[in-house]
């Protein structure tokens, strides 16, 4: 972005204020002996009432850890 506007600039404060507030959250990585793959998806096809437009989303977890 070669010139920022004033709307720019509140928009990168409020991410920076989110991220400080965040600073205690993280994964959980654990031992695991399983090797395991499990996925995990959903969707809802036109389930928003305002556009009808689909969600949808996934996990993905390698033993106990979400890596996806």
């Amino acid at each position: 972005m070669h010139t920022l506007t004033y709307s720019h600039w509140a928009i990168i404060k409020r991410i920076l204020r989110y991220l400080k507030g965040t600073t205690s959250y993280g994964f959980h990585i654990t031992r695991s002996s399983s090797f395991a793959l499990h996925g995990f998806m959903d969707a809802n096809r036109a389930g928003s009432i305002d556009d009808k437009k689909s969600t949808s989303g996934y996990l993905v977890f390698f033993g106990q850890t979400l890596i996806s």
